[in-house]
């Protein structure tokens, strides 16, 4: 009976282990197909914990039927100690948290400068801002934007930002943080439990599996161009309860992490190299980060849609949208884009006829090794 005791106590602490281990960032844990076994694990861990229990009791009258009972003791210590810091210490939503109170001030009151990069959403004549230093850490921000409830997610470990409706089956769903999948950030829905994609917004297993999210249209720019474009924006602001966790210097959006997960690569097309992923309809593209620095615009098709991607001068925003025709090319001087005579700022505004704009393009910064994972048919622009 003794046997039966610790073989408890050892299945106790080797499913604790597991459970994270194949949805959390460990050795090897995003090199493998992992997924299936991280949900079954997770669908199932209590009958796992009920299981290893009934053997822990059933053998525990023998394990202290000795002289030392400090032995069977002394055991139990590093299970309990396994057990509390794979579901309090290890878990996702117990290292990263969403804000408790969320704060939006225009131009003259935001705390940040004008350097920092942002994911904007722009809606009935409402733009809203969520500075990357912050989603970094809180990875979902739930909120509302001119009447259309939106979930702002990132994933710093992809470099990925969307933009959802956090809407399934018709009706309005709250996700929780659950791990990460390929090295991409895994969101589980309160009521079916299934686990969804950040880069994709698609719900790769449970119940839900094959739904996909609503996206809405994103873009990313620093500060300083997005009050250019829209004045009366609105930017998150710091929540003071997350104060200590927050990348206050913006060292990843910056391309200065440390980390061997969030570092970036110096060097074109390695895994934590930037690139400009474009998507029309099946078709997808990437864009090397770096080539565009020096380039600034770029005239291509992307499957059949003829597209122009520019970039400003200081290398912090971009925009990609449709150009009218394949024979329309697109030039950029101080900033301003310029085809067929006519004059276009980087929100696609024709700046001499009012109420007049170039189409956005679905268009994300991202790592490449990514952008490649999750558009496996991709094209590189070389």
């Amino acid at each position: 009976m003794k046997k039966i005791f610790y073989a408890g106590l050892i299945l106790l602490a080797v499913f604790e282990i597991l459970k994270v281990y194949f949805i959390m960032p460990m050795p090897g844990s995003q090199d493998i197909q992992s997924l299936d076994i991280a949900y079954f694990l997770h669908s199932y861990r209590w009958w796992f914990r009920v299981v290893a229990i009934i053997l822990i009791a059933a053998g525990a009258s023998a394990a202290f039927q000795t002289r030392r009972k400090w032995i069977p003791v002394v055991a139990c210590l590093p299970v309990l100690v396994v057990a509390y810091y794979f579901n309090f210490k290890m878990t996702a939503d117990s290292i990263f948290a969403q804000p408790e109170v969320l704060t939006f001030k225009p131009q003259g009151e935001s705390m940040l400068n004008d350097s920092s990069i942002v994911v904007a959403v722009e809606h009935n004549g409402v733009t809203k801002a969520y500075p990357i230093r912050f989603l970094t850490y809180h990875h979902q921000v739930q909120d509302s934007i001119g009447g259309k409830n939106i979930i702002v997610t990132y994933c710093s470990v992809c470099r990925t930002g969307r933009v959802f409706e956090p809407v399934v089956n018709g009706k309005h769903e709250t996700f929780r943080l659950v791990g990460m999948d390929h090295f991409n950030a895994m969101f589980e829905d309160a009521t079916t439990k299934s686990w969804w994609r950040q880069a994709t917004g698609e719900a790769v297993t449970g119940e839900l599996k094959g739904q996909v999210l609503p996206e809405v249209e994103s873009f990313q720019l620093n500060l300083d161009k997005l009050f250019e474009l829209y004045p009366n924006a609105l930017v998150m602001q710091l929540d003071n309860a997350s104060r200590t966790r927050i990348d206050s210097v913006g060292r990843f959006e910056k391309g200065k992490s440390k980390g061997n997960l969030t570092r970036t690569d110096s060097l074109s097309w390695k895994d934590k190299s930037w690139v400009v992923g474009i998507q029309s309809g099946n078709a997808s593209k990437a864009y090397d980060w770096i080539q565009l620095t020096s380039q600034h615009v770029v005239n291509d098709k992307v499957g059949n849609t003829p597209v122009v991607l520019a970039m400003t001068k200081d290398a912090q925003t971009f925009s990609v949208f449709e150009r009218p025709s394949e024979s329309e090319t697109f030039t950029l001087r101080n900033d301003t884009l310029f085809a067929a005579g006519k004059p276009y700022d980087f929100s696609g505004r024709d700046l001499t006829t009012p109420g007049q704009r170039l189409k956005r393009v679905k268009a994300y910064q991202e790592f490449w090794h990514s952008w490649r994972t999750f558009h496996p048919a991709t094209e590189k622009f070389e």
